[in-house]
């Protein structure tokens, strides 16, 4: 049985959605951070979205690469 090939070709699109979902899940719970009284909730929301933020920078360079692989014929 022969591997399956990679195929890149929707790969920037992928990419931009996951990127697109996560600042939107940042910011569901930037609204949740300000309308709660729950301390410990906040926190954890805020450490959440530190951890969401440091995704989206390494999807961004993840991008520009995938990006740079389509205009030069993914070699």
């Amino acid at each position: 049985m022969n591997p399956k090939l990679d195929d890149r070709n929707d790969n920037v699109e992928k990419i931009q959605e996951h990127i697109d979902n996560t600042i939107h899940n940042m910011e569901l719970a930037d609204d949740m951070i300000s309308n709660t009284s729950d301390k410990k909730l906040r926190e954890e929301l805020k450490d959440k979205n530190e951890r969401r933020e440091k995704a989206v920078d390494s999807m961004k360079n993840e991008l520009r690469g995938e990006a740079w692989a389509r205009e030069n014929g993914y070699e």
